[in-house]
């Protein structure tokens, strides 16, 4: 059942056939599953209903007299894109079963039909016309309290509510997540809710910034301290005095740039480059990492003190792929928004291509991957219409292929080398991540490959 729609009203569903005994039965069954359940005996009838009633799905018998069920399909279709058809009959055919398909009907059930089967046909057509719904409606509003956090699926509202707790306190927050899933926007919705929201909040990329500029850069120096430093400059804990200063991937500092961070963790105080000083600075320290810190522990690549100063207050993100329903929340954001920078329309997506977006591809970039897809179907596709065939490869069907177990590992593993590549463009760095490889493993893969008699020509890109 679409449980997401159901909590505040129940669909409603129209039942037509003329057999008076059918009709009740299918009523009872349906009415005891929660569902708001009209009845009409033909076709003329349901359309009456119709003109005056809000119907999510129509489920109506082939055979009655005067008019077809086909012509109420046809009405439906042609009249009413937010209702969903479920055709049934007594005299199943696969010439019915096409047409009836052809011109509308979601699922094409032949009597004699079982409970369970009826509330199975019910539920993937309500399933199909709620994703259709989220997918295609108007762009949602966002609460500013969260920036940009879009959402409503379980771990969403698990997650608004860690940031609750993490917002009304002033402990250290760790915030773990894979690539994509939106870490800066949670530490920038806890500082923005938090007592320092009028403060500034500082985002600095621990990955980002040479090891030989990290220091100076977090901490500051003081003219003279070295070659080049013809004046005094604040690190970025002291600009983000009074504020809060946002770690990013702190799994990337060096052992030595960690033993730092514990001392301002520990003292609130900064040493700058040169100075034997130290100065007190009042910042709320948020991190975050896309890497098992614990991993890193044991591998003597992260500091256990660090990692106990900062895990005070813990956060993780929900991978993109556990989040059902957002990613069609998602996608209809990310194509209002892009629609407004571009100055065209929205653009329609079939059920096709949200069932693929949707249910078809693990998304291992995330909510970031997601936006991408989206922008640049924004800007490839012409038409109004989003159809399957304009997605990306590898959210495409593909026929299965015959498996060869001739093949050794070193074949089947250059295949999929190949594949994965192709399917990113030949993005190196976004084909490490979907192998869960880093880059230089996959570089060197490549090259023994080059080497080998397994070779192909390389991807595009």
């Amino acid at each position: 059942m679409s449980t997401n729609t159901r909590v505040s009203k129940p669909e409603t569903l129209l039942v037509v056939d003329d057999v008076a005994s059918t009709v009740e039965a299918i009523q009872r069954n349906l009415a005891a599953q929660g569902y708001a359940v009209l009845t009409a005996p033909g076709v003329s009838e349901a359309m009456r209903i119709l003109e005056t009633a809000s119907v999510d799905l129509v489920i109506t018998d082939l055979k009655m007299p005067r008019a077809s069920g086909l012509d109420l399909v046809r009405h439906v279709r042609e009249n009413l894109k937010d209702t969903e058809v479920i055709m049934i009959t007594g005299y199943p055919s696969i010439e019915g079963a096409v047409e009836a398909v052809k011109i509308g009907a979601e699922e094409y059930l032949a009597k004699p039909f079982t409970d369970g089967e009826l509330q199975a046909a019910v539920e993937r057509a309500l399933a199909k016309l709620h994703a259709r719904r989220l997918g295609n409606a108007p762009s949602p509003q966002v609460s500013p309290a969260h920036d940009g956090l879009i959402g409503d699926s379980l771990p969403m509202q698990q997650l608004r509510r860690s940031l609750g707790k993490a917002a009304a306190s002033s402990a250290t927050v760790l915030i773990s997540g894979e690539s994509g899933t939106g870490k800066e926007l949670v530490a920038r919705a806890i500082h923005y809710s938090s007592q320092r929201a009028t403060a500034s909040f500082l985002p600095v990329n621990c990955g980002g910034i040479p090891e030989t500029l990290l220091e100076s850069e977090l901490f500051g120096y003081v003219k003279g301290s070295f070659t080049g430093a013809l004046e005094s400059r604040a690190g970025f804990f002291q600009t983000a005095d009074g504020g809060t200063i946002f770690l990013d991937e702190i799994s990337e500092t060096s052992l030595n740039m960690q033993v730092k961070l514990l001392r301002v963790l520990q003292d609130r105080q900064v040493h700058m480059i040169g100075s034997n000083r130290p100065r007190h600075v009042d910042v709320r320290i948020l991190a975050s990492t896309n890497k098992d810190l614990l991993a890193l522990i044991q591998a003597g690549l992260f500091r256990e003190d660090l990692y106990y100063r900062l895990n005070v207050v813990s956060i993780a993100l929900p991978p993109l792929r556990e989040r059902g329903d957002d990613v069609l929340l998602l996608i209809r954001h990310f194509a209002a928004k892009f629609s407004k920078e571009l100055g065209r329309p929205v653009p329609y997506f079939t059920d096709e291509a949200l069932h693929a977006l949707k249910n078809g591809y693990h998304w291992p970039g995330n909510v970031r991957e997601l936006e991408n897809v989206v922008q640049s179907l924004m800007v490839m596709v012409e038409s109004d219409t989003i159809n399957v065939s304009d997605l990306p490869a590898m959210m495409r069907f593909s026929a299965p292929r015959q498996h060869d177990m001739n093949r050794t590992l070193a074949e089947v593993e250059a295949e999929h080398l190949h594949h994965v590549l192709a399917s990113v463009g030949g993005n190196k760095t976004k084909a490490a991540r979907i192998l869960g490889i880093d880059r230089k493993t996959l570089r060197e893969k490549l090259k023994s490959l080059e080497k080998s008699p397994l070779a192909e020509p390389p991807p595009p890109g």
